[in-house]
């Protein structure tokens, strides 16, 4: 192992031993790594879009909302 290749980042080296497969091991390599990462997903637990609910709420005190809405009405017309 060369000096560029001890102070090479590990996507480096793993980029160059990919490059050194055979077509048809790297299309393995890639079904094995999706097949992987689907995993990985999977046990990810799913988010809510409620969990959002609120979370501008301060950006609108003190605003006159009826205000703000014919504001933004009338400047829709150019």
């Amino acid at each position: 192992m060369g000096m560029n290749e001890a102070s090479a980042s590990p996507y480096d080296r793993a980029k160059r031993s990919v490059e050194a497969l055979g077509p048809a091991d790297q299309l393995r390599l890639i079904a094995e790594l999706i097949a992987r990462l689907s995993g990985e997903l999977d046990r990810q637990p799913r988010r809510s879009l409620l969990e959002l609910q609120g979370l501008g709420k301060s950006v609108w005190q003190g605003v006159d909302i009826e205000e703000y809405l014919r504001q933004e009405r009338s400047s829709w017309n150019g």
